[in-house]
Parts: C-alpha cells; structure tokens; sequence
C-alpha cells in the first residue's frame, strides 16, 4: 500500500488522480491539500501543507507552481518523497528541488504520461540523423484555454530532449512576428496554441527538403497523468534520496 499526501486536491488533476486512485488497492490518499479548502472526498483537506499531520509514504504536487516553495519545505522537513508535476516552475524553484533531491527522493516530469515519456526516448534517436541531414525542427503545442504557462512545460521538455540530442547550440524561437529574416539552421522553433478543452496535443515537425516527418503525441483525457503519477509515487516509496524521473519509472 503507497499511502498519498494529495497537494492540490480539488483542482482538475487532482481530482482526476484521487479518482484513479480509487480504483487501485495498491493506493490510498491518506489527505489533501487545496488552497480553496473543502472536503470533495473521504480525507481530510487542508488549505495549508503545513497543517497537514498524516503519516504518508509519498506526497503527489498539481497544485499552482506558486505553492511549491511550501510544498518542497515540507516534504524535506518530514523526509517525504516528493512526486512533483506542477508545471510552469521558476529557475529557482527548480534549483530548489535539486537541493532537495540531496536529502529526499524527487520525481520531476513535465509530464507523466508513458507515451510522452517514451516519445522523448525516440526523439534521442532520430533527432542527430534527421537534423544532420538539414531537417528543421518544429513543435507546436496546444491547450486548453485555462492553461497559465505558454509554452508548455511538455513543450519545453521535448525541446531539452533534442538539444541535448544535437551536438549543435541550439535556439529557442517562441515568436517570429517582430523579425524579418529567414530561418536559422540552429532554430527549434515553439508554438503555443490555447482554445477550448484541449487536455494536450503535441507535434514534432522534421521538415526538410521535400519531406515532413511528424511526431505526435494526443491526450484525450487527464486520467493518462493521474496514472502516471500514482506509477511515480509507487515507484518513490522507500527510494534513497535523488532526482527522478519518467524514464526510471517507464525503464
């Protein structure tokens, strides 16, 4: 039994995840933690983390990425693994949790689903031949209209995963609106679409000289990261301390 401190409970992931939880033996949510207060399930609520007093193995962060200063305080004071998906972090912030991952387990992942995670793995491998043989790299991504952070964070994660890929010095190109010139061969260029309910779509375009390849990833529902997560936390329980991610859940 992995026992779950749920931080930002009664948002739409965190209800998504103590849903899925729900149907899992093998994971209980022992309290959670939403700003707005209020019980919408069988555990307790707390509007702050510090209130929080239940014993737990891991605690689960999709909360707002202004909370995660508390959060990350709390889980080294009480040397709990810390799952964290909040997106839209400070470089602060995510120093923050590099320090943590000195004195506590830490699974970071701009996003927890299996099939992005294995998306990035392929994209190391095609990555160094399609851009050596003149490719230009695109990836366009697209949200839900409520969504605070543009570009996404998944966005930016599959941007990190080619550059790290590419023996090249990599640009990121967010806006070509106010620049009249061509492409730049060392451009990986990133656009931010928001409209509607779209939960996330992500495309990886290869153009080159005749040819397109696209990679493309779609959620049709929130539930493919609440698994995600919980597989995370199963994966932290009892884990020295370190930073984690996707890939050493997915293997």
């Amino acid at each position: 039994m992995v026992n779950i401190i749920l931080h930002g409970c009664n948002g739409r992931m965190g209800r998504m995840v103590t849903e899925t939880a729900g149907t899992d033996p093998e994971m209980r949510i022992v309290a959670g933690v939403d700003i707005a207060g209020g019980q919408l399930s069988d555990f307790p609520v707390y509007e702050k983390i510090e209130d929080c007093k239940e014993e737990a193995d891991v605690i689960i962060d999709f909360g707002n990425a202004a909370a995660v200063d508390a959060v990350i305080a709390y889980s080294v004071r009480r040397k709990l693994p810390l799952v964290e998906c909040t997106t839209g972090l400070s470089e602060e912030q995510l120093s923050a949790l590099t320090e943590a991952s000195k004195e506590i387990a830490v699974l970071k992942s701009a996003n927890m689903s299996l099939g992005v995670n294995v998306l990035q793995k392929a994209l190391k491998e095609v990555s160094r031949v399609l851009y050596g043989s003149g490719f230009d790299i695109e990836i366009v991504e697209k949200h839900h209209r409520t969504k605070l952070d543009a570009p996404s964070g998944t966005a930016l994660a599959l941007a990190d995963t080619i550059h790290e890929a590419l023996d090249a010095d990599m640009d990121y190109v967010y806006d070509r609106s106010k620049v009249r010139q061509k492409r730049g061969k060392t451009e990986i260029g990133i656009s931010a679409v928001r409209g509607g309910t779209i939960v996330g779509d992500h495309d990886v375009i290869f153009a080159g000289q005749d040819e397109v390849i696209t990679f493309s990833h779609r959620a049709y529902s929130r539930a493919i990261f609440a698994k995600g997560a919980l597989a995370a936390a199963g994966y932290l329980k009892g884990k020295a301390p370190g930073y984690y991610s996707m890939s050493d859940v997915v293997g």
